[in-house]
């Protein structure tokens, strides 16, 4: 029993990490609304629609997902630009189990819920456990709350009539950019991420629904293999040739 509470969360234990862990499952959370209304304006069922959240569990491939679906799109073309957005999950799954090492059942339940929000909570902290602690509280709590407005919004979906009127279409852009401005403080970052989006802009008129963002992860994933060879050719890291 020891074991599992130092796993998860004493809940006396209220540090730094665990209220930032809280706080990002409550502010995360919330939008799970707007995906779940989006998802039912869409076309799919409340349980298609929560299938998606328990099983792919990644928003922003989520709404990608259902982005391409309502334009239009046919189901591989959501599924590629769901599956190219998600790729970022399989390296926080490598830089978490590196940090944090779990073992056992634990090492699954931490690939379920290895996103953005729990990701950047833990590499956050400097301390061990700490970091532990608010991965832990981030993704088991966004993975709750999340699923719980999920089906809130699908539920109300009807109700709420057309999301747009709500500004909820706008809530997984807006939540991206929350997450992406502070990694923007180099003028390089700053030039891929203009670039991706002029390019992705002009490629909306001409390409069918799901293909623009193809584009411009074909265009970043370029960009990120020119640096790599060149830090190595230069016998630098990635990081020292940003």
């Amino acid at each position: 029993m020891s074991h599992l509470q130092n796993t998860f969360i004493r809940p006396s234990s209220l540090t730094p990490a665990v209220r930032m862990g809280l706080s990002i499952s409550v502010a995360t959370g919330l939008y799970g609304i707007s995906f779940g209304a989006l998802a039912v304006a869409a076309g799919l069922s409340i349980w298609q629609t929560m299938a998606l959240s328990a099983l792919m569990f990644t928003g922003g491939s989520q709404f990608a997902f259902i982005g391409v679906i309502a334009g239009g799109g046919a189901g591989s073309a959501a599924l590629g630009a769901a599956t190219l957005l998600g790729v970022r999950n399989a390296v926080y799954g490598m830089q978490m189990n590196r940090m944090l090492q779990p073992k056992g059942w634990r090492k699954y339940l931490a690939a379920q819920v290895t996103i953005d929000e729990s990701a950047a909570t833990a590499s956050g902290q400097i301390d061990a456990a700490e970091q532990s602690r608010g991965f832990w509280t981030a993704g088991v709590g966004v993975f709750v709350l999340w699923n719980v407005f999920t089906f809130v919004g699908a539920w109300l979906g009807d109700a709420l009539g057309d999301p747009r009127q709500w500004g909820l279409d706008g809530a997984a852009v807006a939540a991206f950019l929350g997450l992406l401005w502070p990694r923007l403080q180099q003028r390089e970052p700053v030039a891929l991420a203009v670039l991706c989006g002029v390019l992705t802009a002009l490629a909306v008129p001409l390409l069918a629904p799901g293909l623009p963002i193809l584009v411009a992860a074909v265009v970043g994933a370029a960009w990120g293999w020119w640096r790599s060879a060149v830090a190595q050719t230069a016998g630098l890291s990635t990081e020292e040739a940003l």
